[in-house]
């Protein structure tokens, strides 16, 4: 897994590129807690454990695979 930071609040997360359209993310409880997105929802009763995405993250993890921090495996 390698370690990715949301470009707008800074949340390192661990993500894992299984293939181009599925990536895996490991939320730390210090990025759950720094996410806007996570904190809003979780402040409306929400678990923070459900919520799915961030856009600004999936944007950073996006960003992160187009500058080679983030290997997407190829096929066999």
């Amino acid at each position: 897994m390698q370690e990715v930071g949301c470009r707008t609040c800074r949340a390192r997360v661990l993500v894992q590129k299984n293939s181009l359209p599925h990536t895996s993310v490991q939320w730390t409880t210090d990025a759950a807690v720094a996410c806007e997105t996570i904190a809003l929802r979780v402040a409306d009763g929400e678990y923070a454990a459900r919520v799915t995405h961030c856009g600004a993250l999936r944007a950073s993890i996006q960003q992160a695979v187009r500058e080679g921090i983030v290997r997407v495996p190829e096929n066999d």
